[in-house]
C-alpha cells in the first residue's frame, strides 16, 4: 500500500488515478499511522509554497514527513511536494521543510528559451538531461518528454541532481538519493514513461 499525502494542496487524486491504472494498491490520508504504515509515501502537490507549508504545520503532517525520512520510508515528491522538500523556497519567501538542503527559485521574464522570451509559468513537455543514474527512471528512453507546470525551479545540493531540464534556465527535473526522490515534472500526467516512474518507485517500496 502506497500513502499519498493529503495536505489540501491539489493534485492528489490524478496520482491516485494512475496508480490505480497500473494496478498499485493506494490511498489519499492524513492520517499519520496509515503514513507510516504505509510502504512507501508519495508527497504531491500544486500551489503556493507558504500556504502549503501553512496546511503542512498546522496539521503536524510536517513532523509525520520527517518520520517518514528518519525511519527510511521511500518518500517521493512530485511538483510542490519536490520543491518544499527543500529548505526555503522564493515564493512567499517561505522556510520549507530542510529534509534535503537547497531552495526554490523564481523563473525570470527576461530569460529566453530558443530565442524567445519564456513564458511562465513554464507548461509543457520537455526531455530530461540525465546527470547520474537512479532506479526510478530504469526502462525509460533517456529521450522521452515529461509534463511540467511551474513558475518556480529546485536547486538542490549538487550531489543530489539526479536529471536537469532546459527552460531559460537550466534547471533540476529530478533529484534525492536512493529511497527518497523528488520530481518537478508530473508522472501521473506524462504518460507511459511517468507510469514507469511511479511503477518503479512502487517495485523500490515493496523490495524496500
Amino acid at each position: 500500500m502506497l500513502a499519498i499525502l493529503d495536505y489540501k494542496a491539489g493534485n492528489q487524486t490524478s496520482v491516485l488515478r494512475a496508480l490505480r491504472s497500473l494496478g498499485i494498491e493506494a490511498e489519499i490520508t492524513a492520517d499519520p499511522g496509515a503514513i507510516l504504515a504505509a510502504d512507501g509515501v508519495i508527497f504531491p502537490g500544486v500551489g503556493a509554497a507558504g500556504q502549503a507549508m501553512g496546511q503542512l504545520t498546522s496539521s503536524g503532517l510536517d513532523d509525520v514527513l520527517r518520520r517518514v525520512v528518519s525511519a527510511e520510508k521511500p518518500l517521493l515528491g512530485i511538483c510542490l511536494g519536490c520543491q518544499i522538500l527543500l529548505s526555503h523556497s522564493e515564493e512567499n519567501d517561505t522556510d520549507t521543510l530542510g529534509i534535503l538542503p537547497g531552495s526554490c527559485r523564481m523563473f525570470q521574464p527576461e530569460w529566453t528559451d530558443g530565442g524567445r522570451p519564456i513564458r511562465i509559468p513554464h507548461m509543457g513537455w520537455n526531455t530530461l538531461e540525465h546527470v547520474r543514474s537512479s532506479i526510478l527512471f530504469e526502462g525509460i528512453d533517456p529521450a522521452s518528454r515529461f509534463y511540467f507546470v511551474h513558475s518556480y525551479y529546485t536547486e538542490p545540493a549538487p550531489e543530489y541532481v539526479i536529471a536537469t531540464c532546459t527552460y531559460g534556465t537550466t534547471f533540476t527535473a529530478a533529484y534525492g538519493r536512493p529511497g527518497l526522490w523528488a520530481l518537478q515534472f508530473h508522472p501521473e500526467k506524462s504518460g507511459r514513461p511517468g507510469l514507469r516512474i511511479l511503477t518503479n518507485f512502487h517495485n523500490y517500496c515493496r523490495e524496500a
